[in-house]
């Protein structure tokens, strides 16, 4: 019989001068509500709460913590508290904003701006079901990414990590801005220290050092998940998860059937970002931005990347004799 879940404040509790108007949402490590500041305004008030660690019944307000699991609570805690700190330092229209949090009920709150709209991954289920033959248009999705790795590239000047990229945590709003949600912290202390197993990466955008306790995450490890959603954007599905991958890799050939409707160089680019060995892909969003702004290059071939490689090294011995 598996655990419960926690507990979430109900409708009009007040915490940190917010006044809770109803649950949005709730995941591994906290909950989201909609909540009205001092002042009247929406926002969304996320709370740490990891469902693993913490207990907490109907009716209550702090989580209640059993003693062997405390170091690993205040750990994520922790962390949580100063993603909160780096977040609220960055404005960009492409990153989540965070416009205070504090520590109450021996828990921290994060209060957000209030989003309205869908997420990437409805767009991208819905276009998928009209089984059209592109899922969504290499413009649409140039545009979209132009914004993303713009606001990436501001998160990792920060010295932070996103590491839960996919489309569910890409909002489209009702404005047409595309922002990255839910940041990976506080999920990555607490994957990474003490006994606590669970994987807490999303399979297929995870990058494979994020299954090995050893794997060392950079920027290369946000641009995999980008590569991957790159993908999902064209095919309608996630590509296989990083361990399938690693023991028969089939990336290429789903790619290679794409050739006619997708461009040579955004399928190159998908490529390059989802390589297996992190060492083999873009090293900063910076270079990955210039290859995808790369407009002139839009080639739609019926040819095998192979196929390419193969003509140009013949064209190059030509000119070498």
């Amino acid at each position: 019989m598996s655990k419960p879940k926690p507990a979430a404040l109900p409708a009009g509790t007040v915490v940190g001068g917010y006044h809770i108007v109803r649950k949005l949402a709730a995941g591994g490590f906290g909950v989201v509500y909609l909540a009205q500041d001092p002042q009247q305004q929406w926002v969304a008030l996320k709370e740490y709460l990891p469902a693993s660690l913490a207990e907490r019944a109907s009716g209550e307000l702090a989580p209640r913590v059993k003693p062997d699991k405390l170091p690993l609570y205040r750990l994520g805690l922790k962390s949580f508290f100063e993603e909160g700190r780096s977040l609220a330092q960055i404005a960009h229209p492409s990153v989540v904003s965070v416009l205070n949090f504090f520590r109450e009920n021996e828990t921290v709150y994060m209060v957000m701006n209030y989003l309205q709209g869908d997420t990437l991954q409805d767009f991208v289920i819905t276009a998928r079901d009209l089984k059209r033959e592109k899922v969504l248009r290499e413009s649409t999705i140039r545009s979209l990414f132009d914004e993303i790795l713009r606001g990436l590239r501001i998160v990792h000047q920060h010295k932070m990590l996103h590491l839960d990229i996919k489309p569910a945590n890409i909002f489209i709003t009702n404005d047409n801005r595309a922002v990255m949600l839910d940041f990976g912290a506080a999920r990555e202390v607490l994957t990474k220290e003490g006994d606590f197993v669970r994987p807490m990466y999303t399979p297929g955008f995870a990058a494979p050092e994020m299954y090995r306790r050893d794997g060392a995450l950079g920027p290369w490890t946000d641009i995999y998940a980008i590569g991957a959603c790159l993908y999902a954007c064209m095919h309608g599905y996630p590509p296989s998860d990083a361990p399938t991958r690693i023991d028969k890799d089939r990336l290429d050939a789903t790619l290679a059937r794409m050739r006619s409707t997708y461009s040579d160089n955004l399928l190159e680019v998908t490529q390059w970002c989802m390589a297996l060995d992190p060492l083999s892909r873009p090293q900063s969003v910076f270079a990955l931005h210039k290859e995808l702004a790369h407009e002139s290059e839009r080639r739609y071939s019926t040819l095998s990347l192979a196929d390419r490689i193969k003509l140009q090294l013949e064209s190059l011995k030509g000119g070498a004799r």
